[in-house]
């Protein structure tokens, strides 16, 4: 107790210590700061408290948006943050550089492997370069090939699933949910050799509900990371449900990794096949399969359920758009079975509804910032000094009225060569980013997304039900928090003249 009071009296002197520390780092950053010039409001220049409520409240690339409004092509967002929307951001920040090293990630936005072992996202230049090398022939042309009869088995169950409910007449489905147990379905026999069984059961799989509770638990840990003493409030803030969750989840991970390994190489072209075959010291330890495995799992489903449900939005409320795709894809076929990756690349029109739907929903809608090094560099014509966090704000990138003609309507016709958005900066869309660490399964989610679009425009007629209106007004942990996306399904005619 005597100890307790000796420290009372020291109390208001530290608190004055903090209040003029406090004073002085805001006057820093305000005044002193080497990002003192850049654009941007006062309050996200002087303390990172806006934007941490932007961050933990899910409005990040919202905002990101309206202060690039404001403030132009690039906007000081935190003290130690510059985000761009110029398109060549993207070339100076994420592509190759001759002679220099590629820009680190920023290391708040990813989170830490099952087993703490570096995924492909967090690995080294080196480390990386091995990983992408061992997973590149699982997402190569060929692989690609072989790979369709294994995701037409799941989009053949998916339309069956569908017309189930919507026969003999009519059903109101959510098809957010339905795209994601199909995504998931379809990279789980292609990560582990066993779908999740989402499709068949018409719910999600344990190991798959997890991950989107993991979406808002990733967000504290970006805010966590950047706050004295945040990995011992973790465990604090973070409830024990989750994180107990979160356990068995790694768990379950390292299990289904041992059983495709004990499989081995039984023929099947899945992304792990290849992997297997290959000495240690170029292929991956058990550990970094683990950690890789749970990347692939959710940039592999998540992602592309997240564009489609966004396309089947757009394509429902903006006039003229659903006649269209079904003028070119029930035009285009004569029977069902004529639908496949091949026929599919073929019709220009549904490339550019998903092209467009990445530029005005794009899955990861902020982005993930690099750092910038040593004495620091230019970019976009400005110098950024070393220590800072850059980094393209793709929602906002994608929807500058500096980039695009009418930013915020869906016309798909930008990329089909209407001269009338001739002015458009199409470079500005890069959802899969660019440089050697840009998206491994770029083709692979364009080439299952044109077959799902076009096999529900070919099955179903659709209408959005009034309860889903205002779907498109979501919040973004990481990704969107999306909702039910409710459809009425009706089989076209030509599906029940077929049957």
């Amino acid at each position: 107790m005597t100890s307790l009071l000796r420290l009372i009296p020291l109390t208001p002197s530290l608190l004055a210590n903090v209040i003029c520390y406090s004073t002085g780092w805001i006057i820093y950053n305000l005044y002193f700061h080497p990002l003192a010039s850049f654009p941007g409001p006062k309050s996200n220049a002087a303390t990172s408290l806006p934007f941490f409520r932007s961050l933990l409240g899910g409005s990040l690339p919202m905002d990101a948006q309206k202060l690039h409004e404001k403030y132009g092509d690039t906007v000081r967002i935190a003290p130690n943050e510059v985000i761009f929307t110029n398109p060549e951001a993207w070339k100076e920040i994420f592509a190759i550089r001759p002679g220099k090293p590629q820009r680190p990630k920023d290391q708040h936005y990813l989170s830490i492997g099952p087993n703490q072992t570096p995924s492909i996202l967090r690995a080294d230049d080196q480390t990386h370069a091995r990983h992408r090398r061992s997973l590149s022939h699982g997402f190569s042309e060929g692989s690609l090939q072989r790979q369709e009869v294994i995701v037409k088995g799941y989009v053949d169950l998916l339309i069956q699933r569908l017309h189930g409910l919507a026969e003999p007449g009519s059903a109101t489905v959510d098809m957010a949910c339905w795209y994601n147990y199909t995504t998931f379905d379809i990279i789980g026999d292609l990560a582990f050799g066993e779908s999740f069984g989402c499709l068949q059961n018409s719910q999600y799989h344990f190991w798959v509900s997890v991950i989107f509770s993991h979406f808002r638990t990733a967000t504290w840990a970006n805010f966590l990371r950047r706050v004295p003493a945040g990995d011992f409030l973790m465990k604090w803030i973070i409830p024990k449900e989750v994180r107990e969750q979160k356990k068995q989840h790694n768990e379950m991970t390292k299990e289904k990794v041992q059983a495709r390994i004990e499989k081995g190489d039984d023929g099947r072209p899945d992304f792990l096949s290849n992997v297997l075959k290959q000495p240690l010291e170029k292929g991956m330890t058990e550990d970094e399969l683990v950690s890789n495995s749970y990347v692939l799992i959710i940039a592999g489903s998540e992602t592309t359920a997240t564009l489609l449900s966004g396309v089947t939005y757009y394509i429902l409320t903006v006039p003229g758009v659903l006649d269209k795709l079904k003028a070119e894809i029930r035009g285009a076929f004569t029977s069902e079975d004529q639908i496949t990756w091949s026929t599919v690349n073929q019709l220009k029109y549904i490339l550019a509804v998903l092209n467009e739907g990445l530029r005005m929903y794009p899955p990861i809608p902020y982005g993930l910032p690099r750092m910038v090094e040593g004495k620091g560099d230019f970019i976009c014509g400005r110098w950024v000094p070393g220590g800072t966090s850059v980094g393209v704000a793709i929602l906002a990138a994608h929807r500058s009225a500096a980039n695009f003609k009418s930013p915020d309507a869906f016309i798909p016709e930008r990329f089909m060569g209407d001269s009338e958005f001739e002015s458009d900066n199409r470079n500005a869309v890069q959802p899969f980013s660019i440089g050697p660490r840009n998206c491994l399964g770029r083709n692979l989610a364009y080439a299952e997304m044109r077959l799902i679009l076009a096999r529900m425009i070919w099955n179903f007629d659709m209408e959005l039900a009034p309860d889903s209106k205002e779907w498109i007004k979501q919040r973004s942990f990481s990704v969107w928090e999306k909702g039910s996306l409710n459809v009425k399904l009706t089989p076209a005619l030509q599906t029940i003249g077929a049957k």
